[in-house]
């Protein structure tokens, strides 16, 4: 691909080939695009080559259909309408083959919505029987008669420590110097 010193260059050309093949004003409306054919060998052989295919495409003609097209088309639905139905699992088969699965999203969704329902129920039913491992409420008095028995209890470990530290080696009858 060369680059023009023009403001066109060769991407820029073949971006505008469709026009330049289909609109004979283009080429007259952008002077632009003249100049760089004119300069640039390879966009001029690409426009040339695809103006001699455009020709050649002009001059082909399509085939006609046979006469008997209808008719043979005709007998062969009916041979495929009268044809023994294939077997369930076939159809099965080529049903999760070839389907898009359009038809199966309603049922599905459907499915999918009960599993989560009975999962869901499930879970709720197993909570609900559940032992509740919850310390019932207490009164006020049996609350205070348990922070009593918890500071007792404190109580009694600090006389512990302290029986525990007057028989070693510290002796806390005389103060600190310090």
């Amino acid at each position: 691909m060369k680059t023009m010193t023009n403001t066109t260059d060769c991407k820029a050309c073949r971006t505008h080939m469709p026009d330049l093949l289909l609109d004979e004003t283009f080429l007259a409306a952008h002077p632009e695009m003249k100049a760089h054919l004119a300069a640039c060998a390879d966009c001029a052989k690409e426009l040339d080559e695809l103006r001699a295919t455009f020709d050649l495409l002009d001059t082909w003609t399509a085939p006609e259909p046979s006469a008997y097209f209808d008719s043979k088309l005709h007998v062969r639905l009916r041979e495929a309408e009268a044809a023994h139905p294939e077997g369930f699992w076939e159809r099965t088969r080529s049903f999760l083959l070839f389907s898009t699965g359009r038809g199966l999203r309603p049922a599905l969704a459907g499915a999918l919505a009960f599993a989560m329902l009975i999962g869901g129920g499930s879970f709720g039913l197993y909570l609900e029987h559940q032992p509740s491992n919850q310390p019932s409420a207490s009164s006020a008095t049996v609350n205070d008669l348990k922070i009593l028995d918890n500071n007792a209890q404190a109580l009694q470990q600090m006389d512990q420590l302290l029986d525990d530290s007057g028989s070693s080696v510290d002796d806390t009858s005389t103060p600190p110097t310090t």
